[in-house]
């Protein structure tokens, strides 16, 4: 600021004039009804920020020209404030809170000008020489603000010298697989300090020259505290485009880092915001270009609340589209804003972008998300950001038996372990010699799986092998060495009850260095096959052809196009009827300690007995389903359902003995391992049926998300049993009362 400030303790008044610059041309170009909204919302803003700033001091408005606004504050008194360092955080703050409104209503940015001059005033408290102080303030809101000679500027460069920067972290879930994806970092000024806000570190940080000190803080902070991850997971990393294309930006510093937590560049996203611009898109998009080709992702974040188009989203090709909060806020209940989203995870699906929505606050927002399709989400409602690193919040835990319910509703596949290939298995001594030589004697192996103590570590492609040995000096580097020097360290591992669509999404979803190598399954963590990718989709096509016909391919029944359907064809004709939902309780275990063939007999026993009972006591409309795995889904009249359910449950009973051996019989329980591999005793299988009942349309996440509860009250019952729905049907008014 080019004027001094001397406190004068005798009703000193600081004159605080803020402006929307080129006011006048967005009044000529979107007319008055616009830049009165702007003006509106600017009053609002000043009140919000002076509230915040002072708010002990006396402060009154005066009157003012068109787009501007005028406060004079009463610093008399022992606590007097820097008017210069006020001028700025005023500013920041206000160009923060109207840069959405302005992008919202005119579509481009805007500058707010802020100035200030010193007064006082007269025993009558009014203010002295006012026309002279104004014009003080007006020219010094169209200066730029000077800032290195302010309070701020210093407790900015003391935070930086002494690395006083914190990192928080916030969960993002994959809404598909239900399970944590990653963790965004977040930085933090000193608490409690007037720079503990990132918004007015980033801000100042510019002007003063210090953004790439400042980011490359915050990512050691970051990467420092951030403690294990798995290998598939992501740290997130917010970066301006002006860092990333500055020449003193590098990687070997992140690289370091990484590298002591054991952490590579393909779990580092670097976030980069969409309202920022970048002035030199050609260095820009090539160096970004340099850092990807190392392993580094990138993510578009606040999109939805800027004003770049998809076009150039699509230029950048990023491997995550962040959707901004003010998109997702009440998208439950507002129907442009889901046919937004929903526009916006078929671009990302189409470009191969994962979408996460941000700004999650309530389980409605979520459930809307999931059933649109939208693959990640982030927010308050699944995980509050904490300086320990830390999982979903509990209501995670229902989100996911909802999610899980309406994914097999719409997919269908068998576990990969029934079609896995027996593996040679190596130990980690084993030479590469050998291994060469091995793949010369047995053309029908293309891999080979290391193994400790049972467990893969690692698998050796026939490919890379030889890729390694051919090099100049392969040979003399390789070939007396062990296989760990050319093993893959990082190899797709998958559980043997995983269905055959996840496996080979996962397969497909490497590297394309690495998407055909051999997938390695494995049964309670120990070897238990490999399968090629080849064999994933052709089994995957045989599943698909048989849905299409509208069948399970296990059972015979209709699957999940008739399901659809039938619900479909009798909301739209205004039906009353019941949904029956059925899964078996310990299959897992069952299916681990007898195998997958007896595993698939007791399906088949199950899907005999529902097919029986819904033809015995259901009218001739009544339609049995088996939905994939171990769950199944009976539509029939509310009059047939507790008569069908009975019978279910009374005959399944019965019948599944006969699946055991005369011991297990004998004791009515088996010892296995469970999922968190302790033995226990574990009761026989036993099927869990829940009933919901429809009155009028709805959707298919609607009855997900019902089906989830009652499941799960379902399950919590011992042995076989049947619980029934007491809630107001689905599509009822009481349900729409309650939810409205």
């Amino acid at each position: 600021m080019e004027q001094s400030w001397v406190p004068d303790l005798n009703r000193q008044v600081i004159i605080l004039l803020v402006t929307i610059r080129d006011f006048a041309l967005y009044n000529g170009v979107y007319g008055s009804e616009i830049t009165d909204r702007i003006e509106t919302e600017l009053s609002k803003a000043v009140r919000e920020v002076v509230d915040e700033v002072l708010p002990e001091h006396r402060t009154r408005a005066l009157p003012s020209e068109p787009g501007e606004y005028i406060i004079a504050w009463d610093c008399s008194g022992n606590s007097q404030p820097d008017p210069a360092d006020l001028t700025y955080a005023v500013k920041v703050r206000l160009q923060s809170a109207l840069k959405k409104t302005m992008l919202q209503w005119t579509g481009i940015g805007m500058e707010v000008g802020v100035g200030y001059s010193l007064t006082g005033t007269n025993e009558a408290g009014d203010v002295l020489e006012l026309p002279a102080a104004l014009a003080e303030a007006r020219r010094m809101a169209s200066l730029p603000l000077e800032l290195r000679n302010t309070r701020i500027a210093a407790e900015f460069e003391d935070i930086l010298n002494n690395g006083r920067i914190r990192s928080s972290y916030q969960p993002i879930l994959d809404l598909r697989k239900g399970e944590v994806h990653g963790w965004e970092a977040l930085a933090r000024g000193p608490r409690n300090s007037r720079l503990e806000s990132p918004l007015m570190l980033f801000e100042l940080a510019e002007p003063l020259g210090s953004l790439f000190r400042l980011e490359q803080l915050c990512r050691e902070r970051a990467v420092s505290g951030l403690g294990p991850m798995d290998h598939h997971q992501k740290i997130f990393l917010n970066i301006h485009p002006k860092t990333l294309a500055d020449p003193l930006f590098t990687p070997g510093n992140t690289l370091e880092l990484l590298e002591r937590q054991g952490l590579s560049p393909e779990n580092v996203v670097f976030e980069i915001t969409e309202r920022q611009s970048v002035q030199d898109f050609g260095l820009f998009y090539k160096t970004l270009a340099h850092y990807r080709s190392q392993g580094f992702l990138v993510a578009v974040d606040d999109v939805g609340a800027g004003y770049s188009g998809l076009s150039a989203i699509a230029e950048l090709q990023p491997e995550y589209i962040k959707l901004d909060k003010s998109l997702i806020h009440d998208i439950h209940r507002d129907p442009v804003k889901r046919a937004l989203a929903e526009t916006i995870t078929s671009f990302a699906d189409k470009i191969g972008s994962r979408i996460i929505a941000e700004g999650i606050e309530n389980r409605d927002q979520a459930i809307c998300l999931m059933d649109i399709g939208v693959h990640c989400g982030q927010g308050y409602y699944l995980g509050r950001p904490s300086r320990q690193k830390r999982n979903a919040h509990n209501n995670w835990d229902e989100l996911k038996s909802i999610a899980q319910i309406s994914h097999k509703m719409v997919t269908c596949s068998i576990p990969v372990g029934e079609v896995v290939e027996a593996p040679h298995a190596i130990a980690p001594d084993t030479l590469v010699s050998f291994a060469q030589d091995f793949f010369k004697r047995n053309n029908q192996f293309s891999s080979l799986v290391v193994t400790e103590n049972d467990s893969p570590i690692g698998l050796v492609t026939e490919y890379y092998l030889n890729r390694q040995l051919s090099s100049q000096y392969g040979v003399a580097l390789y070939y007396k060495r062990e296989v760990t020097s050319v093993m893959d360290d990082n190899p797709l591992i998958v559980d043997a009850a995983m269905p055959v669509e996840q496996a080979a999404r996962l397969a497909m979803d490497r590297d394309a260095m690495k998407a055909y190598d051999e997938v390695i399954v494995v049964r309670r963590g120990k070897l238990f096959g490999t399968v090629s990718v080849q064999k994933l989709l052709d089994t995957l096509a045989k599943v698909q052809v048989e849905m299409a016909k509208g069948t399970n391919p296990l059972t015979g029944l209709p699957g999940n196009v008739a399901i659809e359907q039938e619900l479909e064809a009798r909301m739209q004709r205004a039906e009353q009827f019941c949904i029956i939902y059925a899964d078996l309780d310990n299959f897992k275990v069952y299916n681990d300690s007898y195998g997958f063939r007896n595993g698939d007999r007791i399906i088949k026993l199950c899907a005999d007995i529902i097919t029986w009972a819904t033809r015995k006591h259901g009218p001739s409309d009544a339609l049995a389903c088996h939905i994939g795995g171990d769950d199944f889904v009976v539509i029939t009249s509310n009059q047939a359902v507790e008569r069908t359910c009975r019978s279910i449950r009374r005959c399944f009973q019965r019948a599944v003995r006969g699946c055991y051996t005369e011991e297990d019989r004998k004791s009515g329980w088996i010892k296995a391992r469970g999922r968190d591999g302790l033995e226990r005793e574990y009761p026989l299988v036993s099927v869990s049926m829940g009933v919901l009942e429809v009155v009028a349309p709805c959707s298919l996440m609607e009855v997900g998300e019902r089906a989830a509860h009652i499941k799960k009250y379902a399950k919590s019952m011992p042995g076989n049993s049947v619980a029934m729905d007491r809630r107001p049907p689905l599509g009822s008014a009481e349900i729409e009362c309650v939810e409205g």
